[in-house]
């Protein structure tokens, strides 16, 4: 694949008098924090690319993972912690059912006050009712506000001995006491697994197996989806999960559009989430890093991703003081660019069509042997089959060559700052939708940064 062109050029490309010329504008208002309703429960939409609700409106999923909440908060931390995340445009959250010290709770699964979640230890035939009150109110404060609650029923980094110990049978009878439980709250989606290494495992994957089972058979109306094993894996890779799910989960520590796009290619596809990837405050995942993660996945298809916090996932002692942290700010403005806009009718520029040049190297399963997504430069770029809309996430700086002839008509071009959730307007747009021209960026994004999406489009917005 063609590199793009070298930054030496830019100087060159920018005096060539066919080459679209920069200035920046705010023009994009701050968002209304304030979500609409969700008719819940979700289901797949009708061509099933993306999550839809009941009423049939897209849901761009955009996820916190605070997966420890059921065992190490009260419900005025809860609720403070959902208030919050509402406000900076979340409107999902994963949570584990049972937690262990995998996922930050204690050694014997009691809530951070000592209820045990099992009135014999460990015997999944006698849950304690007083601990699955507890996860019901805390399900409710969810509910309330309006949040999505992808929930782990049996998460199985600390929980699979355990399940393999109580035999298939117990499985799916504890699965069927869950699915009763839980089935009056519409906005749930089940998701077993979590860092599920040994799923190849036949006894293992039966154990996690018999507990969705028997969740199904009790509640059939509500998603499910699995994550299985670290460092890159999706939901369709273990085919006796296939007829019970009807949602995919990519899970990659390498640049994210890769494991989406194998979930998009598949023949037997489901909508597929970016379950899991770098945690900001975990290795180097800066601003930057989690925008890489948010953008590229969209854009490769995906109905959404989850983004997740070092400190707040086990809830650790300083978890309130990274609530405002900017990778859990600047998640306002991937929804506020995509919202308005018909994102769910995107399709992944996998021929580079429009972006014709300056798209970069696509990495897979590796990048010169480093698994963050730091240096990939690879643009994902998105088209609706209508020619209305196209959309371009680029990582750093470069000139990208756009085939405008992708476009239906007049294009109004305009450059999105993903740090800051604003346009820069692009001298003599609209465009018409013919030839090719080079277009770059207006330098460094608010942070600092390159990266910059190219949002292209039939008619202006406000």
């Amino acid at each position: 694949m063609p590199r793009p062109l070298p930054l030496v050029c830019l100087a060159t490309l920018i005096a060539a008098p066919w080459f679209p010329q920069q200035a920046r504008s705010a023009e994009l208002p701050g968002p209304n924090t304030v979500q609409p309703p969700v008719a819940y429960p979700l289901k797949k939409s009708v061509n099933g690319r993306y999550l839809v609700d009941s009423q049939g409106t897209p849901f761009l999923l955009a996820g916190d993972a605070p997966q420890a909440l059921m065992v190490k908060l009260n419900e005025a931390d809860a609720d403070l912690y959902f208030s919050n995340r509402v406000a900076h445009g979340f409107n999902a959250v994963w949570i584990n059912l049972l937690c262990r010290p995998g996922t930050g709770g204690r050694k014997d699964g009691a809530t951070y006050d000592g209820i045990l979640p099992f009135t014999t230890p460990d015997d999944l035939a006698t849950p304690n009712e007083a601990y699955f009150a507890r996860c019901d109110r805390m399900l409710s404060l969810a509910q309330k506000h309006g949040l999505l609650v992808i929930l782990d029923p049996a998460e199985t980094i600390d929980h699979l001995k355990l399940m393999v110990a109580n035999g298939p049978d117990k499985c799916r009878a504890f699965g069927r006491y869950l699915g009763q439980r839980y089935q009056r709250f519409p906005n749930l989606v089940w998701m077993s697994g979590n860092d599920f290494q040994t799923w190849r495992e036949p006894r293992n994957d039966a154990a996690a197996l018999a507990v969705a089972e028997g969740i199904h058979e009790a509640d059939p109306d509500h998603l499910q989806t699995v994550e299985l094993n670290y460092e890159v894996s999706g939901s369709l890779d273990d085919p006796k999960w296939a007829p019970l799910i009807s949602l995919s989960c990519a899970y990659t520590y390498y640049p994210t559009y890769a494991q989406v796009l194998k979930e998009y290619n598949r023949p037997n596809f489901l909508p597929v989430i970016m379950i899991e990837s770098d945690y900001e405050f975990e290795q180097r995942a800066t601003p930057a890093v989690l925008r890489r993660e948010e953008y590229w996945s969209i854009l490769a298809g995906a109905t959404g991703q989850v983004y997740g916090s070092g400190p707040i996932w086990p809830f650790k002692e300083n978890w309130k003081s990274a609530l405002d942290s900017t990778g859990a700010v600047q998640m306002v403005w991937v929804k506020a660019l995509f919202e308005p806009r018909a994102w769910f009718d995107l399709v992944p520029d996998q021929a580079h069509k429009l972006v014709v040049a300056g798209y970069g190297t696509f990495d897979g399963a590796s990048h010169e042997g480093n698994h963050y997504v730091m240096t990939s430069d690879y643009v994902t770029a998105g088209r609706t089959p209508d020619g209305r809309l196209a959309i371009a996430y680029m990582p750093s700086l470069r000139p990208l060559k756009i085939a405008l002839s992708q476009l239906s008509g007049p294009v109004t071009a305009r450059w999105y700052d993903p740090s800051r959730g604003t346009f820069a307007s692009i001298q003599g747009s609209p465009f018409p939708n013919s030839g090719q021209p080079y277009f770059i960026p207006p330098g460094n994004n608010a942070d600092g940064d390159g990266d910059w999406l190219l949002v292209l489009e039939t008619r202006g917005r406000d």
